[in-house]
């Protein structure tokens, strides 16, 4: 029979879990701390989800079913959807060389590609949204050449997607470059060594080590990309049935005093998010 010894730190309140024996006013102080942070995440994070499932609930849930049962709300899910999927895609790819090139490779503007990738984080989405207009809209520099391409990208989906790429940028690359930094090129090279390709290195030695990196940008720029809403908006026009994208419709429908129809969708983004990053976190615990 195992006993604990008095004083330890699983019976005495004044030792900390790393040992250390804590005074009465470090104890209170710590909790004063921990509650402070407890309730700052309750006002950011909980009443907010809170507000939202009561005004989702307020007529039912039949009420719920019938309104995310309308084709408008279906048409802006599914756009939604189509837009994030080709948006992960593309980062997938060009997200994942962007992040190796920085990390493997030295060049001239390097720091300062390197410091681009945050620029959506500084940058308004609406901003966003607007550049894009002057760029690919009617009076912009390349609206001859797609004209005669017959490509219109303002108030269109291609403009959306780049709308959403450009904000999602970061997510990826902001993942994978400290793992590849910290990963070092002892292991590529002796896979290199023992006589294996470039790709066989990539996908044996290094991508396992990358995987956790990968599948959290993955995550990150879905999740971002279905919750994007300046720059779709201006760049799109949300034009019901064509451009009108799920947050969009959640915005259109606040304006209608369609409420039960806003909370009901954004009830399903939130909750797809959290389902998809809680259930990324669960499966790398399981496995580790």
């Amino acid at each position: 029979m195992t006993t604990v010894a008095k004083g330890s730190p699983r019976t005495n309140p004044l030792v900390s879990h790393q040992g250390q024996i804590s005074n009465p006013t470090d104890i209170w102080r710590r909790r004063l701390l921990i509650g402070i942070v407890i309730a700052y995440a309750s006002v950011l994070i909980l009443a907010p989800l809170v507000s939202l499932v009561s005004g989702a609930f307020a007529k039912g849930f039949g009420a719920i079913i019938s309104a995310l049962s309308q084709p408008d709300v279906f048409a802006a899910f599914k756009l939604t959807l189509y837009i994030a999927f080709i948006t992960v895609a593309v980062h997938a790819l060009f997200g994942t060389l962007l992040a190796w090139m920085l990390v493997r490779y030295d060049f001239p503007g390097r720091r300062i590609l390197n410091g681009f990738i945050d620029l959506p984080f500084a940058v308004s989405p609406v901003v966003v949204g607007y550049m894009l207009l002057l760029v690919f809209g009617r009076n912009g520099p390349l609206a001859p050449i797609l004209e005669t391409l017959g490509i219109k990208v303002a108030f269109s989906v291609p403009g959306m997607i780049l709308a959403t790429l450009f904000v999602t940028l970061p997510f990826m690359a902001r993942e994978l470059i400290p793992v590849l930094e910290s990963f070092g090129l002892e292991q590529e090279q002796a896979a290199a060594t023992l006589g294996a390709s470039g790709w066989q290195t990539f996908w044996r030695v290094t991508f396992p080590a990358l995987r956790w990196g990968f599948i959290y940008g993955v995550i990150l720029t879905f999740a971002r990309a279905l919750g994007e809403f300046g720059a779709v908006l201006v760049v799109g026009g949300g034009v019901q049935g064509r451009t009108e994208t799920a947050t969009l419709f959640i915005y259109r429908a606040l304006d209608e005093r369609q409420y039960v129809g806003a909370y009901s969708a954004a009830l399903v983004l939130g909750l797809l998010s959290l389902v998809l990053v809680v259930g990324t976190e669960l499966l790398r615990r399981r496995e580790e």
